[in-house]
């Protein structure tokens, strides 16, 4: 017996198709799918988010002081004239940042391995590259998931079936963080 669904594809469109499936899981929270599909994504969800919750108060805060432009009344940076050359002026900032223990680094490059990056487009900018921002998938882990599952032992993720689509029958099937 096999140890996982071929789903009709090669291996390389497979992790594809599971990576994308799993990323815009957990970005948008449920996402619809056939039935063989969400079988096999909900295993790599479920481990990213067990992985998540076993790892999220691992780290420590650090102060460290950095170097910030200044910036104008209309957010750009002020310059000023040394040696004939115009040079951009620098404040000292303290700043507390979250210093990621080893097997909190370790269990961040793993979700890396399986998670695409995502870009988040404004409405108002839609099809235009200004404006969109990267989406940090593994500090959402983090942060905002993993607190929720915290006191929760697996089983983060419901399948609710639809019905059969109607072009080739396969039963969909709504996949939904609980």
């Amino acid at each position: 017996m096999a140890k996982y669904r071929k789903l009709g594809r090669t291996s390389s469109q497979r992790k594809a198709l599971l990576r994308n499936q799993v990323t815009n899981l957990l970005y948008h929270g449920k996402i619809v799918t056939t039935e063989a599909r969400a079988k096999e994504l909900r295993k790599i969800a479920e481990k990213l988010i067990t992985l998540a919750v076993k790892e999220k108060d691992n780290y420590e805060t650090v102060t460290v002081t950095a170097k910030v432009p200044q910036k104008d009344k209309d957010g750009k940076r002020v310059k000023e004239v040394k040696d004939g050359k115009k040079v951009t002026v620098y404040d000292e900032v303290q700043k507390e940042i979250k210093k990621d223990k080893p097997s909190r680094l370790h269990a961040r490059r793993q979700m890396l391995q399986v998670l695409y990056p995502v870009k988040e487009v404004p409405s108002e900018n839609a099809g235009k590259k200004k404006g969109t921002k990267e989406v940090d998938m593994v500090a959402k882990l983090f942060d905002e998931i993993a607190p929720k599952y915290a006191d929760r032992k697996g089983g983060y993720t419901r399948m609710v079936k639809i019905g059969q689509r109607k072009g080739d029958a396969a039963m969909e099937v709504l996949i939904e963080l609980v």
